[in-house]
């Protein structure tokens, strides 16, 4: 594919006092002056004369998966010899509502309800309209024209809408034209010369800014590199790091140094903790950030821009006053549901799926619980057989060795004021919990059950507290999930139990549900118990929906997936993953590749077409079935889930659980 490269200087010119036509666009340049007023406020131009008349029209695109994004919608009416119009994004969010208000009857063809116009303007080569948007990045300043990722939209009418533009435009001899997704780029191979593509590994080039999770937040400003900020750093601090961090503690906000992806630790946790974050190339070492080094600011991330200003400490302690977050409320454990449980067997298939759930997690945890309703889905949703240990014999191990005292006992001794020195004591009480002898009788059900229904193959611990992956909290990394071998005596298997349930005191996990006001001791941690993986193709996550578009008018799937084992959410330096946002819902399933993989040879993908038909397949499924418990209380509803692709190639769901922040509007 031809390309241009960035560093453009785009003339910022004026409109002139006729609209150049196609026969201008050779003759000598023209002078351009601005044409549109906003008193009234206009519903569009037919000609952008300079930059206030793209900024009077343009809005945030609905799908921002580029940073520093504003676009104005394009309608070309082909019947109406095929007149441009530049939108009003702002008034009309997508082409329908100015084309069902602007340009149906008066002599002009009915424009019919939202699915026909829909099914025959993006899909249709007798369309009536050649539909598109303006869109002006601002670091990489470059100004495109972009179709939708699943428009079928030929040379011909992409051509026809890109020269149009140019002609009714001041920067139209800068003005590119950007493929959304891989179909489109195959599209775009056949375009004549005068078209200049650009694609989007250009345009991330050019980009320095990227937010993440908008916010306000006021804080001391603090650096730190990325391997020091797992535990003791303060919650009134907004930090600035030179790398994405594995781990960090709740702090006021977050600026890394290198680009994250929506789906990265650091990310899920602002967004669950609601604050601020960002990324912005080379901050560790920006002059501006470092000059307020220590000094109480208050940071900004908005989805153009970010400011950051100096504040008081009386400013920041008022502001604190009213921004702690309220206590959350966590359902006690519930201790009475004993023994080893098949996953299908855990969830009550008679109570409506939401009361079934909510009666469950305080007995299984929010992780066994969710999967154990997954597994009730069917056969579009793979997965490996599973059990679910309830949290009762997490108590009884606690109970039984004198463990809650120990714990008690700790609460009450003056160190315990001191966060480095309750670290301590916290890892004391996690050393007495792996010491602790377990239940024989535990022991003898687990290598009895594994033996007889896996084969006595190795499975995988995974923690399921009844205090993470609820609707408003993930406590996505605060705990540990283990492996165990199996053998006669149980003793590895022990071991990975004991190290499951003393990751519960672990100084994070305390720290975070401190920070949320939850109750310590009514937490507990149950197991979700399956065979491990080994010799996987790939693994990723996937939320089933558009984390860049908030509106839901641009549904897809985001998926982050990366060959082997290698991490797609605490990646290794240098290491980056395929970012897919996959339409599923929409005819020919067009797919967006946001970034590639390094890990697989340039060209290639992590996913073949086929398993990426299969995960969309599955989503599509769990999207649906969740809705009724996490999707009818209002707000943006979307699942966040794990799958691999195990060593023969087939796909497997390992977890599913609401994401967090879109919820039922929390």
């Amino acid at each position: 594919m031809r390309s241009a490269t960035l560093g453009l200087a785009l003339a910022w010119g004026c409109k002139p006092a006729e609209p150049p036509g196609p026969s201008q666009q050779d003759s000598q340049e023209p002078a351009w002056e601005c044409l549109l007023s906003p008193d009234p406020v206009p519903d569009f131009g037919f000609d952008l004369g300079c930059p206030d008349d793209f900024t009077l029209l343009a809005s945030a695109p609905l799908d921002a998966s580029i940073p520093g994004a504003r676009s104005s919608k394009t309608i070309i009416d082909r019947v109406d010899g095929e007149r441009l119009y530049f939108t009003n994004s702002k008034l009309y969010p997508i082409h329908y509502d100015f084309a069902s208000a602007l340009l149906s009857g008066n002599g002009l063809p009915f424009v019919t309800d939202l699915g026909s116009f829909n099914a025959t303007e993006y899909y249709s080569p007798d369309r009536r309209f050649i539909l598109g948007a303006v869109t002006h990045y601002e670091e990489p300043d470059v100004f495109v024209y972009e179709i939708a990722p699943y428009d079928t939209a030929n040379v011909d009418l992409i051509t026809t809408a890109y020269r149009s533009i140019q002609a009714h435009a001041w920067m139209g001899k800068e003005l590119f034209f950007h493929p959304t997704s891989e179909a489109i780029e195959a599209v775009a191979e056949g375009l004549p010369e005068d078209v200049k593509v650009i694609t989007t590994e250009e345009l991330f080039e050019g980009i320095r800014y990227q937010p993440l999770n908008l916010g306000t937040s006021m804080g001391q400003l603090r650096f730190y590199r990325a391997d020091e900020v797992e535990n003791f750093v303060n919650y009134r601090e907004i930090v600035v790091l030179d790398e994405i961090p594995n781990d960090i503690s709740v702090v006021a906000g977050t600026i890394t140094g290198e680009f994250q992806t929506p789906l990265a630790h650091i990310n899920v946790l602002a967004q669950n903790r609601g604050t601020p974050n960002m990324a912005l190339k080379g901050a560790y070492d920006d002059a501006e950030l470092r000059a307020l080094e220590g000094s109480w600011v208050e940071l900004t991330v908005e989805a153009l821009e970010y400011r950051i200003r100096e504040v008081t400490e009386a400013e920041a302690d008022a502001w604190w006053e009213g921004h702690r977050p309220d206590p959350l409320e966590v359902t006690p454990m519930d201790t009475s549901v004993t023994g080893l449980w098949r996953c299908e067997d855990v969830v009550d298939q008679e109570l409506p799926l939401g009361e079934a759930l909510s009666a469950r997690i305080p007995a299984f945890g929010g992780k066994a619980t969710n999967m154990a309703a997954l597994v009730h889905i069917g056969s579009a949703v793979p997965h490996n057989d599973c059990m679910a240990l309830p949290l009762s014999w997490y108590d009884a191990h606690m109970r039984d060795n004198g463990l809650w005292d120990l714990y008690a006992d700790m609460t009450v001794h003056p160190d315990w004021l001191d966060p480095r020195l309750r670290a301590a004591m916290l890892e004391d009480l996690q050393d007495a919990i792996r010491d602790a002898p377990v239940d024989p009788e535990l022991t003898a059900l687990l290598v009895e059950t594994i033996d007889r229904d896996f084969d006595g193959i190795k499975m995988r611990f995974r923690s399921s507290t009844n205090a993470e992956d609820l609707g408003n909290f993930t406590g996505a990394g605060l705990y540990d999930s283990e492996s165990g071998e199996w053998d006669p005596t149980g003793a590895d298997i022990e071991d990975a139990l004991r190290k499951v349930w003393a990751s519960v005191w672990k100084a994070r996990a305390w720290e975070e549900r401190e920070y949320w006001g939850i109750s310590h001791t009514d937490v507990g941690m149950a197991l979700l118990i399956n065979p491990t993986f080994d010799d996987e193709e790939a693994n990723g996550v996937a939320i089933t929906g558009n984390v860049y578009d908030t509106s839901g008018l641009e549904p897809a799937f985001y998926i982050n997936v990366q060959k082997g084992e290698a991490s797609v959410v605490l990646p290794e330096r240098g290491t980056t993953t395929d970012q897919i946002l996959y339409y599923y819902s929409m005819p020919g399933q067009p797919i967006v590749y946001i970034a590639h993989s390094n890990l697989v040879p340039s060209g290639e993908t992590v996913l073949s077409a086929s398993q990426l038909y299969e995960l969309g397949t599955a989503l599509d499924a769990i999207h649906r079935y969740f809705y009724e418990a996490y999707g009818t209380a209002g707000g943006f509803y979307a699942m966040d889930t794990e799958f691999k692709i195990d060593e023969f190639g087939e796909l497997k769901m390992k977890q599913a659980r609401p994401y967090p922040g879109w919820n039922g509007g929390e």
